[in-house]
């Protein structure tokens, strides 16, 4: 593996903030760039392992996490998607304008809610190279909530305390927020305010890394 990462930048944001939207936008209408994330979109057909992890993840881990499985467990199964998106973005070629979800930012701000402690995991993921710049995508808390069609499509690792209700998933998303920020507040950063639809939202993200080009 490389011990220097090709140039990239990293899209961020609270759980329903739009990101994946976004990248399937930006697949669409930037063919050019590499959009590199652990969605199901962007791994089922050329990652399936990856896709199949993320699955037990939430279908049989995060139920079951406290009891069968531990906060540490977590967070070692979470590692695989970091080390992914590592591995992806060393394989991008020089020149290529890359975009990662998240990359190791919101899992690490997920195990720190889930109660892992500063597992030397995170000290190692940390020594990876800096994005270029972060684009952060901030959204209102109503309008994440109704994206989640009022918690229904939540899972334990998007609300706090053992049932969601607008209360507990407003809570845990300004702690992950918080988490992602202090993680990033040397990086820079162009933030994003909601746009309307995902087309609007997109074309800012463009923009933004457009102008770290100039």
């Amino acid at each position: 593996m490389p011990s220097e990462l090709p140039a990239f930048s990293v899209l961020l944001g609270a759980d329903f903030a739009g990101k994946s939207s976004v990248m399937t936008e930006l697949a669409a209408t930037r063919p050019d760039w590499r959009l590199l994330s652990t969605d199901g979109e962007f791994t089922k057909t050329a990652f399936p392992l990856v896709a199949q992890l993320r699955r037990h993840v939430v279908d049989d881990v995060l139920p079951e996490l406290g009891r069968s499985y531990s906060p540490e467990f977590l967070a070692a199964l979470l590692q695989t998607a970091v080390i992914h998106l590592r591995d992806r973005i060393a394989r991008c070629g020089p020149g290529t304008p890359v975009v990662v979800d998240s990359y190791y930012y919101k899992i690490l701000a997920k195990c720190r809610l889930a109660g892992v402690g500063e597992n030397p995991m995170f000290a190692w993921w940390r020594s990876f190279p800096r994005p270029r710049r972060i684009v952060y995508l901030e959204v209102p808390h109503r309008t994440a909530w109704q994206r989640s069609r009022h918690g229904t499509l939540l899972n334990p690792l998007e609300h706090a305390g053992p049932r969601p209700t607008e209360f507990t998933f407003e809570s845990y998303q300004r702690d992950l927020r918080k988490i992602m920020l202090e993680e990033t507040r040397d990086i820079p950063m162009t933030v994003i305010e909601e746009c309307g639809d995902v087309a609007r939202t997109a074309a800012a993200v463009r923009r933004a890394l457009a102008d770290e080009d100039r």
